[in-house]
């Protein structure tokens, strides 16, 4: 299943949010099996850490669609294609009211919602949120748990945690998967992998086009999610992988095409194609989706 991601950045976002509802529909129509939308706060004028290990923020970072906003737009203006986030930043969103807002959303969906969670990297942004960014996986493991117990319950909802808490409560408004929708987490680290394998039904990795897609990597970190999953008991092929293509300035066609094959010769068939650094325009973009289905 080849996706997409929304134009939810930069000059994308500014010039054409009115128009995000006819790129899903007409990428959908096109072909796209699935749309997807990230989590970004602000861009520090000067990051203590830089994004994806540089020393500076993207400028495209700088404007931001609300993701839960583009979801929900993308889930009214489409009929099948599914809706992820890859991710979310679990931490910063207190889990009640992420619960009511992701369940709106695969019900506004008729259940396509694959939401992504991770921990971010900027503590710019935590420090806005007014979140702290030291034990970031354990406030991830921890908003998880609370969204399981308010999707899952047939009864009162209760959870008593380090940093939230529940009363006991009727909150019986589900989204339409049951017993939940599919939960992935992004993650490369040995923790954040171990995490998936324990706990999550799929991994949300990433590559670079062009030049960045290496399967050996893919595999190393998939052995690692795998045995997680096997020394807690769970089958490693209930968990599903969906590899982000980050395609940079400059790139073509072909080599995003190229990319998305060799993902699916050496079994990642389920691609998402991010094209913020390539095109601002509605029309830009979906020409690059109609060729790149065609392939």
């Amino acid at each position: 299943m080849l996706g997409f991601a929304l134009p939810q950045f930069g000059r994308s976002a500014v010039a054409n949010a009115a128009e995000l509802a006819r790129f899903a529909a007409t990428a959908e129509q096109l072909g796209a099996g699935s749309l997807w939308v990230g989590d970004r706060l602000l861009a520090a004028v000067e990051p203590s850490v830089g994004y994806a290990g540089a020393d500076t923020v993207p400028e495209q970072f700088r404007t931001s669609l609300d993701p839960f906003t583009a979801l929900a737009v993308a889930a009214a203006a489409t009929a099948s294609a599914r809706l992820g986030a890859s991710v979310f930043v679990a931490p910063w969103y207190p889990p009640v009211q992420l619960a009511r807002q992701l369940a709106s959303i695969d019900a506004v969906s008729g259940g396509r919602l694959l939401p992504g969670f991770g921990i971010g990297w900027s503590p710019e942004e935590y420090e806005a949120a007014g979140v702290p960014f030291a034990r970031r996986g354990e406030q991830l493991d921890e908003v998880l748990d609370v969204l399981d117990a308010l999707w899952s319950s047939g009864g009162p909802v209760t959870y008593n945690g380090e940093r939230w808490s529940v009363p006991p409560s009727w909150v019986e408004f589900k989204p339409v998967q049951r017993p939940r929708p599919p939960i992935y987490l992004g993650a490369f680290t040995a923790a954040g992998l171990q995490r998936i394998g324990r706990r999550a039904d799929g991994w949300l990795p990433a590559v670079l086009v062009p030049g960045g897609v290496r399967p050996d990597a893919l595999h190393r970190h998939r052995r690692i999610i795998d045995d997680a999953a096997v020394a807690t008991g769970r089958d490693p092929a209930a968990i599903a992988t969906q590899v982000r293509v980050n395609v940079a300035a400059g790139s073509t066609v072909a080599q995003v095409a190229e990319a998305v094959q060799v993902l699916a010769d050496n079994g990642f068939p389920d691609a998402f194609v991010d094209l913020m650094y390539v095109g601002s325009d509605v029309d830009g973009l979906l020409g690059w989706v109609e060729r790149l289905v065609a392939r």
